[in-house]
């Protein structure tokens, strides 16, 4: 009798992996939204650890990077796509005070809805509560896996409410994903 619960389980665990590999989730970033929320708790996100975070955690097969795009840089936009991100780049423009924006949220739904098919679930990342409804449709929909947002405190209230159970503040995430500094020796003078 108890080989016959062990192999039921060993067969459970097997399907479950199986079914984990076969997950084909895609994760739709809000380049921008993420990076200063990280940066106002006061570290910086390594974007490597980060992609590894979203494979390994939620089985992301694809990582949307929404990005402006400044022609000075394409050294950091080529260490992403190295780091194994999909960058969708949206022209940028100066604002009334001179600050460059890049706003991506059009085009980060478009996206969403251009692979709708394609992916098992999403993963989206951000706190900006322009993607309610694009929320609200993947979460009714079945295909929102999770939200990923910097802040609670900044997160928008709409988002709350159309992620539901589904919302995950990075805050508590410096340590798994923070940027690491090299230490250099010393060099004596």
């Amino acid at each position: 009798m108890l080989f016959k619960i062990l192999c039921g389980l060993m067969l459970l665990i097997i399907s479950n992996l199986n079914m984990k590999k076969l997950a084909k989730n895609f994760a739709f970033i809000d380049s921008q939204n993420l990076n200063l929320g990280i940066q106002s708790l006061g570290w910086k996100l390594d974007s490597k650890r980060f992609r590894v975070y979203l494979k390994d955690k939620y089985n992301v097969s694809v990582a949307y990077l929404f990005i402006g795009y400044i022609p000075e840089n394409q050294d950091l936009y080529s260490k992403l796509q190295k780091d194994g991100y999909v960058l969708i780049f949206k022209p940028t423009l100066p604002n009334e005070n001179g600050d460059i924006k890049g706003n991506v949220d059009a085009d980060l739904v478009l996206q969403a809805m251009i692979d709708y098919k394609k992916y098992n679930q999403a993963i989206i990342v951000t706190s900006d509560g322009d993607f309610y409804c694009l929320i609200k449709h993947l979460y009714k929909n079945k295909k929102l896996k999770m939200v990923l947002s910097p802040r609670v405190d900044k997160c928008s209230i709409l988002l709350k409410k159309s992620a539901r159970e589904k919302i995950v503040y990075m805050a508590n995430l410096r340590k798994k994903l923070g940027y690491k500094e090299k230490h250099r020796p010393r060099t004596e003078p």
